[in-house]
């Protein structure tokens, strides 16, 4: 009962700390990407910095980051991973469904910060538009960040990996940092109650550029899925086969 008080307690904060963030460094934001990646990542990190005080959770990035161009795939469990992996990367940006551009704060700071939004009701239309609009922007170096399941995946439960992130990784002819995490276990998909413990996200071994699609996508999903189990039972979780 105790860690669930604490927990709402702490999530009713993050969400008031977001539009303060937002609001403050709106100015900067506005007029330099670089003042965008300061809101967002000072933001982070202040959740970051609450969560280990208030609900007992620790929150550690593992594995090489890449500094420069590259197409990152990652596992997506809930919203903390968005944080985790944001803020460790020198300039990444999203492929995010349309409807978070219309979110309040989120939406205003991912326009700003370049990411690509992508109608997921109309998948041949769909991936040609992102293929577009990634290429539109390759002007500004960075990181791109994609969620190759297409949606958060409950720590347990196996979802397919779409074909968009092939496109991508075809189309750009870029290395691809897939990324592993746990945070599902400690920060559910759905609930209130945070969890203590250590939340991991891994950035894996780099996949160089010029496999088949198909190749590609096998070696991404049985890297990725491999070693998130590993780390949600390193985090307590043992029901890894849910399907």
């Amino acid at each position: 009962m105790f860690q669930y008080v604490r927990s709402v307690l702490f999530i009713v904060q993050m969400y008031i700390a977001m539009p303060i963030f937002g609001l403050v460094l709106a100015p900067w934001a506005l007029f330099s990407r670089r003042g965008a990646y300061a809101a967002c990542k000072g933001y982070s990190r202040w959740v970051f910095w609450t969560a280990g005080w208030m609900v007992g959770m620790k929150c550690e990035v593992r594995g090489e980051i890449p500094s420069g161009e590259a197409l990152i795939a990652a596992k997506h469990q809930s919203f903390l991973d968005i944080m985790m992996i944001f803020t460790a990367l020198p300039a990444g940006k999203f492929i995010m469904k349309k409807e978070i551009l219309m979110m309040p704060v989120i939406g205003q700071y991912a326009r700003l910060l370049g990411c690509v939004s992508v109608d997921r009701g109309k998948r041949g239309a769909a991936i040609e538009k992102m293929v577009a609009d990634v290429e539109a922007g390759r002007s500004e170096p960075g990181q791109l960040i994609i969620y190759s399941q297409g949606t958060r995946v409950a720590p347990g439960v196996k979802m397919p990996y779409k074909v968009g992130t092939g496109v991508l990784y075809e189309q750009l002819n870029q290395t691809c940092v897939p990324v592993a995490t746990n945070v599902g276990v400690l920060w559910p998909k759905r609930g209130l109650l945070r969890k203590p413990g250590v939340a991991v996200v891994e950035f894996l071994p780099a996949i160089p550029p010029g496999l088949s699609r198909d190749e590609f996508m096998s070696q991404l999903e049985e890297g990725v899925e491999s070693r998130s189990d590993a780390l949600m039972i390193e985090a307590g979780f043992n029901n890894v086969s849910e399907s």
